[in-house]
């Protein structure tokens, strides 16, 4: 069995848009967290600078499958005119 996969997603809102980026990553992290394979998708920091997002899957495999999911294209298509930057996403 593979090691779970630890990523971290850094989320930077445009100027007045914090509430918005973050009622659109609590919908996504609603739906998210029953996906097979997930083991933590959770709201980690939040300020008005940015909101980190830390994820952890059972394995490649499923981190796969989720991203081509229709809760992280929903996210991103909610996201798209709220964020500063494209979004940071790092393996830990």
């Amino acid at each position: 069995m593979s090691a779970p996969i630890d990523l971290q997603a850094t989320f930077i809102p445009n100027d007045g848009e914090f509430f918005r980026v973050k009622l659109a990553l609590e919908i996504a992290i609603d739906e998210v967290v029953n996906e097979p394979g997930c083991i933590q998708y959770e709201l980690t920091e939040a300020t008005e600078e940015k909101l980190v997002l830390t994820e952890q899957w059972a394995s490649e495999d499923h981190l796969d499958k989720h991203s081509k999911g229709t809760a992280v294209q929903d996210l991103n298509e909610s996201l798209s005119a709220l964020l500063a930057e494209p979004v940071r996403l790092e393996r830990l």
